[in-house]
């Protein structure tokens, strides 16, 4: 579905709803609140590679990452706008973060060099770029330093479930797989558990806040 209606943004909100639920100290849910751009079409999960001499000594597993022009800059044009917004409605300065790992994966560097064009369009939006190991550190460290981020489909699948962990778990997690303007599709990010079906125990919030988005 995703690649088939090119559902090209994934939307992953990150929000404490109570204290009590972080498994961090001292965190408020003011501090716990950001979003997540992640870009859905393109990366690694283009599936793009395959395997050689499969099951003996010499096997070599090959895995293309696909970026175009195209698609980073309408993940960050979507990051930006959110930003703008997210302001708007709360009263505070834009900021935007992207997310890459162009030190050791120099094609990244598409993403930098969008950021610094793109960024040029919008001189009230407050833009940094991080690495992907130092992202994820400080999203345990200090978390409210972040309001939008944006990312690749990898960093941005594995980021989410770490953010999910700092609102309270998979449980509380929801997403919208965005074609603006277009067909699009809302799913709590967990999927399913047919381990625990049956038995009472489900917590349905990422439903429910899936529906929220849509």
């Amino acid at each position: 579905l995703r690649f088939g209606l090119d559902l090209y943004i994934n939307l992953r909100p990150i929000k404490l709803y109570a204290e009590n639920l972080c498994p961090l100290k001292n965190r408020s849910p003011r501090e716990v609140d950001f979003v997540v751009v992640r870009e859905n079409t393109e990366g690694e999960y283009v599936q793009i590679g395959g395997n050689f001499k499969r099951d003996t000594a010499d096997e070599i597993a090959l895995v293309n990452a696909v970026y175009t022009r195209k698609g980073v800059e309408r993940a960050l044009r979507y990051g930006f706008d959110l930003a703008r917004k997210r302001a708007a409605e709360r009263g505070r300065a834009a900021r935007l973060t992207l997310v890459d790992k162009a030190n050791a994966m120099r094609p990244h560097d598409l993403w930098r060099r969008a950021l610094a064009d793109v960024g040029r369009e919008y001189p009230d939006v407050t833009t940094d770029a991080l690495y992907v190991d130092a992202a994820a550190m400080f999203m345990v460290e200090n978390p409210a330093r972040f309001d939008v981020l944006v990312t690749t489909n990898l960093f941005g699948d594995i980021l989410t479930d770490l953010g999910a962990a700092l609102q309270g778990g998979l449980g509380l997690a929801a997403s919208a797989n965005l074609h603006p303007g277009k067909t699009s599709m809302f799913e709590p990010i967990h999927g399913s558990a047919p381990d625990i079906a049956g038995k009472n125990i489900a917590c349905p919030l990422a439903a429910i806040l899936a529906i929220a988005l849509m």
